[in-house]
């Protein structure tokens, strides 16, 4: 039975980066800087989900508590367990109980924005995120770019105020885990590099899905990727040049769902 929350699955593309840093009024190294906090730049697991993070304590405020168990509902933060596909183990529990709340109750994507807050992030409803959030990194990032300049968090972006972005994006708590230290500490080093190849990315992405294991997707050319691009060549008839070309690319695109 096909994966629930699979879409197209598609990777991140100069077309997305350059339309939601026009309309942020930044260049990419500030757009990386976010989605490197959180999560650690790339917006699909390699079974082709978006990230998740289920939060039991909005969960909890969304329905008064009614499921209440201390694991999937709580008035407390926590117990959130492993990341990655696990999380959905725990989403699948809470729909179960609340479709709706569950949804909103979880955080998606490249910019983990929670499902609540859907209309600050330019969606009609929580369903129409989450499908967005599942057909591309695009709609990810265009997410995010929405909901900064909705939270007026845009400005703090272009400042490079990394405390005032902190404290609404993250929330309050946001010292605790040290996030504005977290973004600062990204960025300099982003715009002291350079930022992701995006072809390459693209590549490490395709090849994950297809368990050719290229390492990280961080858009970086290391020997594990050049051994994953050729080893797919191979498999395909294609010449194992171990670079990501145009005829590669078109090979890896990953079937609609």
């Amino acid at each position: 039975m096909p994966l629930e929350f699979v879409g197209k699955s598609l990777a991140l593309s100069h077309a997305g980066v350059d339309a939601t840093t026009a309309s942020l009024g930044v260049a990419a190294a500030e757009l990386w800087t976010l989605m490197t906090v959180e999560t650690a730049g790339c917006g699909f697991l390699p079974d082709r989900r978006a990230p998740i993070r289920y939060e039991r304590h909005i969960f909890h405020r969304l329905t008064g508590g009614r499921f209440d168990d201390g694991d999937i509902s709580d008035p407390s933060p926590g117990g959130y367990g492993p990341g990655g596909a696990p999380q959905y183990t725990r989403l699948a529990k809470a729909i179960a109980l609340d479709r709706a709340a569950a949804l909103k109750s979880t955080s998606w994507g490249l910019g983990q924005i929670m499902g609540e807050n859907c209309s600050v992030a330019g969606f009609g409803d929580v369903a129409s995120m989450v499908d967005a959030m599942s057909a591309s990194e695009d709609a990810q990032l265009a997410a995010i770019g929405t909901f900064l300049k909705s939270s007026r968090l845009d400005e703090a972006l272009r400042r490079h105020d990394w405390t005032t972005l902190a404290k609404g994006y993250n929330g309050p708590s946001y010292q605790k885990n040290q996030y504005d230290t977290r973004l600062a500490a990204a960025y300099q080093k982003l715009a002291a590099g350079s930022v992701p190849d995006l072809n390459v990315r693209t590549a490490q992405l395709y090849l994950t899905y297809r368990g050719f294991n290229p390492g990280p997707v961080d858009g970086m050319m290391g020997l594990r990727t050049r051994q994953a691009i050729a080893a797919f060549q191979a498999s395909r008839g294609l010449p194992a040049t171990g670079l990501p070309d145009e005829d590669l690319l078109v090979a890896l695109q990953p079937a609609a769902n």
